[in-house]
């Protein structure tokens, strides 16, 4: 009898282990840096994962995609994040000065949305050309034809706009100049995608919440910010026409059929693009987001990232919804877990 207790009690607590995660020998800490676009998320899983592992603490400073790119290809940090995938290039450049490879991890899906603050007007849609009109400096009145023309019936004034974009390197950017890219052949030749341009109009704000901030304040003006910033500050956001003619206003469903087809034909090392995505109810400012993982790393810290990210697709995921993100679509969450293994 006392060597079933025995066995019953160390059963019990191998399952208790199991549930709890593993047992890090000793305190570790891990640094983190870069997107704005998901740091609500990131900020909830990080201090979720400490409360489930107290000998863990990830810190993570939110400073942008490009500045998250810069310190891991300066090896300042543990890991990054970005909204817009490294290019060639950086990736190369992260093995020539730190020595290391990066594997881009996605984690969840988001919308970036054009948020405005025009009195009177509750509601607004837009098409790519007014965007990149606005962002040109060629659309510079509320009432110009090419918004008109979208919002039958809406009593928009004559008032100039005020064009504010990001100062810093940032995947919003990214992934706003990528659509822009893709909806105007004239802002693909002028201006371009990226995590910076060269702006020809407007003011610039630092991060997701300095656009946000900067909109809220400045009456007649036009920024654009991942969905949740524009959730939480309560600022209009317009609806965008898509590839199939339908103007869209983003939420968890079409940002999850923006990426519909994209679950189908991923790349093994994730870096895609959803933008204008096909498809009638696809949201088309749509993204991925990335966090950036050295392949190889030292001591225990591989062991607590690759512990984090499983966490992450099991108990995150589900957690996504309640902060205006959509989860990974079930193919690219099994994907994303094969690819975790191979993480040292």
């Amino acid at each position: 009898m006392r060597i079933k207790r025995c066995a019953l009690g160390a059963l019990a607590m191998a399952l208790l282990n199991a549930v709890a995660g593993p047992a890090f020998a000793g305190s570790v800490e891990l640094n983190g840096a870069g997107a704005t676009f998901p740091f609500p998320i990131y900020s909830k899983w990080f201090d979720e994962y400490h409360a489930a592992h107290p000998d863990v603490k990830i810190n993570y400073q939110s400073i942008g995609s490009g500045g998250g790119i810069q310190q891991v290809t300066k090896h300042t940090v543990d890991f990054g994040a970005s909204d817009g995938p490294m290019t060639d290039e950086q990736m190369r450049n992260v093995k020539k000065e730190a020595g290391l490879e990066v594997q881009h991890v996605p984690t969840v899906l988001g919308a970036v949305v054009p948020v405005f603050n025009v009195p009177g007007v509750g509601a607004l849609n837009l098409t790519g050309k007014a965007l990149a009109g606005i962002y040109l400096g060629k659309i510079t009145k509320w009432n110009d034809p090419e918004i008109a023309k979208a919002n039958p019936g809406v009593g928009l004034p004559g008032d100039a706009i005020t064009v504010i974009h990001r100062s810093d390197g940032s995947g919003t950017t990214y992934c706003f100049t990528d659509y822009l890219s893709k909806a105007s052949p004239e802002w693909k030749a002028q201006v371009g995608k990226g995590t910076s341009v060269n702006w020809p109009a407007g003011l610039g704000a630092k991060g997701n919440e300095g656009v946000s901030g900067l909109v809220k304040q400045t009456p007649d003006s036009i920024g654009y910010v991942e969905l949740i910033y524009a959730i939480h500050n309560d600022i209009a956001y317009a609806s965008v026409r898509n590839r199939a003619g339908k103007y869209v206003k983003a939420d968890l469903d079409s940002v999850t059929q923006a990426a519909a087809g994209a679950a189908k034909h991923m790349p093994k090392d994730y870096r895609v693009s959803i933008t204008d995505a096909p498809g009638a109810k696809s949201y088309p400012i749509s993204t991925f987001t990335w966090l950036l993982i050295y392949k190889k790393n030292p001591d225990q810290k591989g062991a607590v990232l690759k512990d984090f990210l499983r966490w992450m697709l099991r108990d995150g995921e589900p957690m996504t919804q309640g902060l205006g993100y959509a989860p990974l679509p079930a193919q690219v969450a099994q994907m994303v877990g094969k690819t975790i293994e191979s993480i040292r």
